[in-house]
């Protein structure tokens, strides 16, 4: 027994005292002591559930979102959908190459805020934080909204409510996270795999119905929500494009999150970072074919996936349920991969001097707690703002996304310049 163990336990024993209960302690837990937090850490398993969940979910609005767009040239446009998504899954592909580099070469952690830093100056890294902290609001805000789509679909009389539901979502969420890093991927891993089984399954099905001839169409199809026509022009099949990359956003959750995997941390995060690439690529392709197939209408009203689980399951039984269920469940998640970025990054542009001073201390949990709390404020403030609508929010993504993806490859080919003439 150490000095500092025989000095807690003659302390105890001699008066008796125990740390008083409060409101904070029941919510969030008892302090942990700061030599804990190597004992915090997270394997590739839990860490696939904490960082990947946002990229995941993005199968659940991605697609319907650039459907939504070409459903503005007629359902026969449509057919378009297809390459477009090949294309975002070569962007993709691009993008875990790039990320698994990052992370490798900065094991610490960072992202784009920390290449850009190194690499491109100050101002470059301010924008890239910018950016980055700004596409982590819209991930809770778009996410908690698709999720309450999702429950909207199979429940239709709580539309009048979706505002009230996604904030609540948004609460739970923090107090969640709020409770430390290894506790909030516990928490979520069992949901994050619920739904890789569900979405998969229905997939599954959905290809083998499709190869039996036995698959059909959707009934009762929803009626589109507007009669305007356009022609198919090259602007907006790109538009197109643009709204479907929004399936790519959280693809550099793992690079700054490396410190929270256990060791050896780059290692394991490259390999979850690829985990999760493979997994989103093989969703987007998959879900985006039979959708087309089954002649699924991009409308607000119901999603996409909605459609695809009642047409596969012949109705909106057991199995329908618990698609919609684990699909709810993995958007709420993808908020998480927000609250578990979110706070990390904005602990490290603060300890720079761009940010307050106080968001880079941590909790009594051993996170930084007030990033959380700042992050659900505003994100709740969005959805209340924009109503909970995803289709009012997705074009608010594409910026933040791409200017933080531009600046971190920008870094990174700089730094593979500077290296090759080093060498030489």
């Amino acid at each position: 027994m150490n000095i500092k163990e025989a000095h807690s336990n003659i302390f105890e024993e001699t008066t008796g005292h125990q740390p008083k209960n409060s409101l904070q302690t029941m919510l969030i837990g008892r302090p942990l002591a700061t030599e804990d937090a190597p004992h915090q850490t997270i394997g590739k398993v839990v860490g696939l559930a904490v960082f990947s969940s946002d990229a995941m979910s993005s199968v659940a609005y991605g697609p319907q979102e650039l459907m939504m767009v070409l459903v503005a040239a007629g359902m026969g446009a449509l057919h378009l959908a297809l390459p477009i998504v090949i294309g975002i899954v070569g962007l993709l592909t691009i993008l875990i190459f790039s990320y698994e580099q990052t992370i490798h070469a900065y094991p610490d952690g960072g992202g784009a805020y920390i290449v850009a830093r190194d690499n491109l100056g100050v101002l470059p890294a301010q924008i890239a934080a910018a950016a980055l902290l700004t596409d982590y609001i819209l991930t809770v805000a778009v996410s908690i909204s698709s999720g309450v789509a999702q429950i909207v679909s199979a429940f239709p009389a709580l539309h009048t409510y979706r505002v009230e539901i996604a904030v609540g979502m948004i609460l739970f969420v923090m107090l969640i996270n709020l409770r430390g890093t290894k506790e909030s991927g516990i928490a979520f891993a069992i949901p994050t795999y619920f739904f890789l089984l569900m979405i998969f399954g229905t997939v599954l099905l959905g290809f083998v119905r499709l190869l039996t001839g036995t698959l059909g169409t959707v009934v009762n199809p929803p009626a589109l929500e507007h009669d305007l026509v356009q022609p198919v022009t090259l602007f907006l099949i790109l538009r197109a494009f643009a709204n479907g990359t929004s399936s790519v956003t959280g693809v550099e959750a793992i690079s700054n999150g490396v410190t929270a995997f256990s060791e050896p941390r780059a290692k394991n995060a490259g390999t979850t970072l690829i985990w999760m690439g493979v997994i989103l690529g093989s969703l987007l392709v998959s879900i985006t074919y039979l959708s087309i197939h089954v002649g699924a209408v991009p409308v607000e009203s119901e999603t996409i996936v909605s459609q695809l689980a009642r047409t596969v399951y012949n109705n909106r039984g057991i199995l329908y349920l618990l698609t919609i269920s684990a699909t709810t469940i993995i958007l709420v998640m993808a908020a998480n991969t927000a609250f578990a970025d979110f706070p990390r990054l904005s602990a490290l542009v603060a300890a720079d001097g761009f940010l307050p001073r106080q968001l880079s201390a941590r909790g009594s949990r051993l996170v930084f707690s007030r990033g959380i709390v700042l992050l659900a404020a505003v994100a709740s403030l969005l959805v209340v703002a924009f109503q909970a609508s995803v289709n009012n929010l997705i074009p608010l993504y594409a910026i933040g996304v791409f200017l933080s993806f531009s600046l971190s490859q920008g870094g990174m080919a700089r730094r593979w310049w500077k290296s090759g003439h080093a060498a030489l």
